[in-house]
């Protein structure tokens, strides 16, 4: 499919551009950018008047469920309601069943996505057998078939000696270790942040140290082993002021957080609402003003949705015995956009935190409108308003505390290696 992107406001930090410009795609390519392009003949125009035309976003963190866990997502549903979110890749966990762990399961994943997804998938390979923390999996194999990443994501690796090998031998072949700081000892059997809500609402509480002691361990054995490493979903004042602070000391460090650390407080659990149950919980005011003071200083690199789907049935229960988690992918454009109304971020870095970012982190090679690159374009209209409805959402799952909500902002074209995929 050939296309020429008219009047839209181009947004491209990779070569700096903030004009309104068209967009020609040709073989899947850009093939130019500039003023007043003409249509060559057989190519198919959309107006892009009013929009904003910017590198293909990227959500380097997803849970698609596939394989195994298929009721719940799968790649077909979950790649759907990532390219109705504005998404053109997206990077999934590997806390599937099978764990992805080996090349079987990672080229299964890749091999599905091609045939039937609506968006490039990259897989995340587990850092240890099985998630288990006590074995190193074949990292080499799981980046020869197609990982851009390895991570024990649900889990940390506990085992501070075998995370420090991990982290060097990552290093060594190239590749990037994700780390979900948590310290277990301390999370016990928590379901809530631990705070005033928590005890008015009779909640066992999870205390925010228990994210700022693991988060603190990473960090110093990146800059003990002198190797990269990436934080995900931080939540906590702690965290950024942790995180902040290494990249001060030149720690190769970046990190991401997720839409609902700057969007909501744990007051959303009041009602013992599920929608607002995962891990990390969400947290106090403090640590949300934190978030957003990370956000804007560049101590945190990238947004990321940590797109969670469970079945009605694992959230419709006891507080106590819900599933963590939320979905994200449909809505974390619109709640990212409240950001720049808000002044937090300019435009340029909220592309940067949501394309390119993600992009240089795990070595994608995309988020660049330039000459010659991968046609992976997101079409973003600022001021349609919507309301997030449960019959209308893509994924297969629906536990979302924005259900009913109205959202200001929403992706109407996503193309992906220059074919439309999504047009709302």
């Amino acid at each position: 499919m050939n296309l020429l992107i008219k009047n839209g406001r181009v947004i491209d930090p990779s070569q700096k551009i903030d004009d309104t410009l068209d967009v020609l795609v040709e073989n899947g390519l850009v093939k130019e950018i500039g003023k007043g392009l003409a249509a060559p003949a057989g190519v198919e125009t959309i107006d892009a008047a009013g929009t904003y035309v910017v590198p293909g976003l990227i959500d380097m963190h997803v849970h698609l469920r596939d394989p195994g866990l298929e009721y719940k997502e799968d790649i077909i549903s979950g790649t759907k309601a990532a390219a109705a979110g504005g998404f053109t890749s997206v990077c999934c966990m590997p806390n599937t069943k099978p764990v992805t762990d080996n090349k079987t399961v990672a080229s299964y994943i890749i091999n599905k996505a091609k045939a039937e997804g609506f968006c490039n998938v990259f897989p995340v390979g587990s850092i240890t057998y099985g998630l288990s923390g006590e074995r190193m999996a074949e990292m080499g194999e799981l980046k020869e078939s197609g990982c851009v990443a390895v991570s024990d994501d649900g889990k940390p690796v506990d085992n501070s000696e075998l995370m420090m090998r991990s982290l060097q031998y990552a290093a060594g072949i190239g590749i990037m270790v994700i780390s979900h700081a948590e310290e277990l000892e301390l999370v016990g059997d928590g379901v809530m942040n631990e705070g005033f809500t928590s005890t008015e609402l009779g909640l066992k509480g999870i205390p925010r140290v228990a994210e700022d002691i693991a988060t603190a361990r990473e960090t110093m054995l990146a800059e003990y082993a002198g190797v990269p490493i990436h934080i995900a979903h931080v939540s906590t004042k702690g965290s950024v002021r942790i995180i902040r602070e290494a990249k001060a000391r030149g720690v190769k460090v970046t990190c991401e957080t997720a839409p609902h650390y700057f969007s909501l407080t744990d007051d959303a659990v009041r009602g013992y609402n599920t929608s607002a149950k995962m891990n990390p919980p969400l947290r106090e005011a403090e640590d949300v003003a934190a978030i957003k003071e990370g956000l804007n200083d560049g101590t945190i690199d990238a947004i990321a949705t940590d797109h969670a789907p469970h079945h009605q049935d694992e959230k419709d229960v006891e507080f106590n015995v819900a599933m963590n988690g939320i979905i994200g992918l449909e809505t974390s454009l619109p709640l990212s956009l409240v950001l720049v109304d808000e002044g937090v971020l300019t435009l340029k870095q909220l592309i940067e935190k949501m394309s390119c970012n993600p992009s240089d982190i795990l070595g994608l090679n995309r988020a660049t409108l330039r000459t010659g690159a991968i046609a992976d374009i997101t079409l973003i209209d600022p001021k349609l308003e919507w309301i997030v409805e449960a019959d209308k959402l893509a994924s297969k799952s629906k536990n979302s505390p924005w259900l009913g909500k109205k959202m200001k902002g929403a992706a109407v074209a996503t193309i992906v290696g220059g074919k439309l995929v999504f047009k709302r």
